[in-house]
This record gives C-alpha cells, sequence and structure tokens, in this order.
C-alpha cells in the first residue's frame, strides 16, 4: 500500500508554490496525497519565519500533531521544510520535539530521498546545503490551483535589507533559465490555467542566464507571447529596479496586469536609510508618479513596518503622509518583528514599546481600510473584466475573481464560470472587495 502524505503551507505565494513543487515531488516517488491528518504516513510543514509569529504558529502546530497522532498504530513521520528549517536547522529537533526529517530551502529536491532514509533507518534526518540548481523537472509540479500558475524565475536575495532574514534563509540570488521558465508556462496553459504568476524575492532584477539580452521586461514580453496565456502577474519587486523599460512592459503588454504590488515599508527616509533599502521618501514618490503617468489605470499596493528601531512619533507621521499621498489600492502592514541574524537584530535596539507598535498599526490600519474603500467606490456603476478564480468563501451561490488592478469581486454563479473572463457590473463596494452581476462572457 502506498504511503500517504499532507503538505501544510505557511507564508507567501513562493512557499505555496514550493509546496506543490514537493507534492510533485512526492507523487512521483510513490506517494498519495491524504485527505486528512489522521490518514497520513508524513506530514510536511513548509514555513515562513518572515515575523515571529508565524513561527510562534508553526510550532505550535507541531505540538498538535504529535498530539493527534498519539494513539495511532504506526509511526507518522514530520518533516519541516522552508524558511524555519533552514533558519533553525537541528535545533528544530531540540526546540520541537518529534520532528524526523529537516528540509533546507535549497534542498526540497531532495525530500523524497531524506524521507526514504528516515524510514530505513529509524534515525532523523537533515539537509541545509546549498544547491545552487534552480532548475525543476518540467510538469511534475502538482498544481492546486485551476486557474492560476506559480512559475518562479528567480530564488534568493542579495539586498539584506535590515529587518529581513530572507537572504539568510533562501540564500544568494539564483536565475531560472529563460528556456525553462517558458516551458513551465507552457505546460501550465497546456493544463489549462489562464493567468501566470512570476515568483522571485526581488522578480523584477531578473537576468537570464541563457540569454544576456533578457532582463525581467524582456521576460514579460516573452511571456506576453505564449499562446494560451491570459493574465500576466509577478510578485515581488522591489522599487529600486523598476526600470524604464519595465514601466514601459507593464504599459504596452496586453496580458501584463495592470497592478503592481511596490514595498515601501516606511515613509520616511530616515528609517528607510536605516532599513538598508536603498531609495528614499522622495524617490519613491517620483516613481509613483511617473508610473501613473505612463500607466494611468495602474493600481498599487504596499507592504508597510511600523515600529522599527528608532521610529519616532515624527517617522511614523510621515508614513502616513505617504499614505495620503499615495492612496494604495492594498497594503500589508506589519508590527516590526526582530529576526535572527538580520542587521536590525544584531546592532539595533527594539526600542518601540509593543503597546505603541500595536497603536502605529491600528491608525495605519484604519486610515488604509478607509482609502480602499473610497477607491472601491469610484468602480460602483462600471462593468469590469475579472477573471473567475474561485468560488466565494462565504457563500456556495457565489463565485469570485479579481480585475486586471487585483481588486476582489464577489458574484452570482457557479464552478462552470472558473477560469472564464466575464465583464462584471458592479453595483457595491466595501473596504476589502467589490459585488456585482454579471453582465457578459467574455472568453
Amino acid at each position: 500500500m502506498a504511503r500517504r502524505y499532507l503538505i501544510e503551507t505557511f507564508g507567501c505565494q513562493m512557499n505555496f508554490h514550493d509546496s506543490e513543487r514537493m507534492a510533485g515531488l512526492l507523487e512521483a516517488a510513490g506517494y498519495e496525497l491524504a485527505e486528512h491528518l489522521a490518514e497520513a504516513d508524513v506530514v510536511v510543514l513548509n514555513t515562513c519565519t518572515v515575523r515571529e509569529k508565524a513561527e510562534d504558529k508553526v510550532l505550535s502546530r507541531i505540538g498538535e500533531i504529535r498530539s493527534e497522532g498519539a494513539g495511532r498504530a504506526h509511526q507518522q513521520l514530520v518533516a519541516i521544510t522552508g524558511c524555519l528549517a533552514q533558519q533553525e536547522g537541528a535545533a528544530l529537533f531540540r526546540r520541537a520535539g518529534g520532528v524526523d526529517v529537516i528540509v533546507g530551502t535549497q534542498a526540497e529536491k531532495r525530500l523524497p530521498m531524506l524521507l526514504d532514509e528516515a524510514i530505513r533507518s529509524s534515525a532523523r534526518q537533515i539537509d541545509l546545503n546549498p544547491y545552487d540548481d534552480v532548475s525543476f523537472p518540467l510538469g511534475l509540479a502538482r498544481r492546486s490551483d485551476p486557474v492560476k500558475a506559480y512559475v518562479t524565475i528567480i530564488e534568493g536575495c542579495n539586498d539584506f535589507c535590515a529587518f529581513c532574514v530572507v537572504p539568510h534563509t533562501r540564500g544568494h540570488e539564483r536565475m531560472r533559465s529563460k528556456a525553462d521558465i517558458l516551458g513551465e508556462i507552457g505546460e501550465a496553459v497546456t493544463s489549462g490555467r489562464r493567468e501566470i504568476q512570476l515568483l522571485g524575492q526581488i522578480v523584477n532584477h531578473y537576468q537570464a542566464p541563457d540569454d544576456a539580452d533578457c532582463d525581467f521586461a524582456a521576460l514579460l514580453g516573452a511571456v506576453n507571447e505564449v499562446p494560451g496565456v491570459e493574465r500576466i502577474r509577478f510578485a515581488s519587486p522591489h522599487p529600486r529596479h523598476v526600470t524604464p523599460r519595465l514601466i514601459d512592459a507593464m504599459a504596452s503588454l496586453p496580458k501584463v496586469c495592470k497592478h503592481l504590488h511596490l514595498p515601501v515599508q516606511s515613509g520616511s527616509t530616515r528609517i528607510l536609510t536605516a532599513m538598508r533599502r536603498r531609495h528614499t521618501r522622495e524617490d519613491y514618490l517620483a516613481l509613483v508618479e511617473t508610473l501613473r503617468q505612463r500607466v494611468p489605470e495602474i493600481q498599487l499596493s504596499t507592504d508597510m513596518i511600523v515600529g522599527f528601531p528608532g521610529e519616532t512619533v515624527d517617522d511614523f507621521d510621515q508614513t502616513m503622509t505617504l499614505l495620503e499621498r499615495v492612496r494604495f489600492h492594498s497594503m500589508f502592514s506589519f508590527k516590526y518583528s526582530e529576526r535572527p541574524n538580520t542587521l536590525a537584530a544584531k546592532r539595533m535596539a527594539d526600542d518601540v514599546p509593543e503597546a505603541e507598535k500595536a497603536r502605529r498599526l491600528a491608525v495605519l490600519q484604519e486610515r488604509q481600510a478607509a482609502i480602499q474603500l473610497v477607491l472601491h467606490e469610484r468602480a460602483v456603476g462600471r462593468d469590469l473584466p475579472v477573471l473567475v478564480d474561485g468560488i466565494s468563501r462565504r457563500r456556495d451561490s457565489e463565485v469570485s475573481g479579481r480585475t486586471s488592478g487585483n481588486t476582489v469581486v464577489n458574484f452570482p454563479g457557479d464552478e462552470q464560470l472558473l477560469g472564464s473572463t466575464v465583464m462584471v457590473h458592479i453595483d457595491r463596494a466595501g473596504p476589502h472587495s467589490l459585488r456585482g452581476c454579471v453582465s457578459q462572457v467574455v472568453a
């Protein structure tokens, strides 16, 4: 009887896609997907450590799994993969009792072999070695989204922002070949995916190792030419690598969505300098102005951190005034959390009181929600093209999708609309989504 596996994913889109890859590797090795935790012979926790809260969730989950599996007739292996595995290494064996296999971020292709060795020898296994090969067998990923296909184009990061643990857990930048990327996209389209999401820690720093003329803008142009691709998105870019060529590509390529996630992190140049972001407040605002001139319909989202070491009330006020200037369509915002090995943890005192961090975050999020509501209300009465990508989380009789600008739209429909592009007449707006009804099926 085949062994059964279950993967639980924490963190970002890249972690989600890494889980799809590991699922494909396990199935190629003869494993079958378990529907429930109790049925699984192997439980893989694919982890995140960008913030302390994510780390705590994983450690708590390990305890829950061991408790739930205590009465099993046979052994259930627990494997930890992803950024927490890379960060903590063998210390996880001590910190979380019951872990059998630890797989670093660059060793995910060795997961089936490590599991087999753990079963054969009844000994713990660990691999944190740096493997620079970022290729992946074509068609092996077990894609779980019927409409969207995630495609990693660049691994690792060389920037070392002061708050960020990613260069320490994901390693240095490694680029996939243009040929591999286009081959994977072609396979995804053949399997019915309509939207391609290009992924990388700094996705717009891409430079093809097999084509000296192919920067990120040129890669977008190549993906735009792939038959069957309807929409192209990417995450996550860095403001300093948003080049004139990239802006031109976003303006001229019809399949590239008119949405740009542009992490700013703070509205204060003083704090941005301390963060090692390599852009100023003025640089960022000038870039936003250029983007809106060249791509008038573009919708911007961002990341923001409050309570970074040394952030004063005046620094936070500058974040709030930048919020008013830019008026983002959406935002991911967080309290600063000290992370191991980062420059901030080594050299800066975490000196903003937790209560003040919480206050600033609440003020920021309340104002951002109000801005989003005003922006969304501008869509009421319009007909917008929406790619249907899921069933509504709240009502089985509704589906949901996104506009080119990445706004969620909910409307009556059933699963037969999945993967279709429809025109939706917007009749209501909230701070986080739009509602309407289908006025025309486009494709």
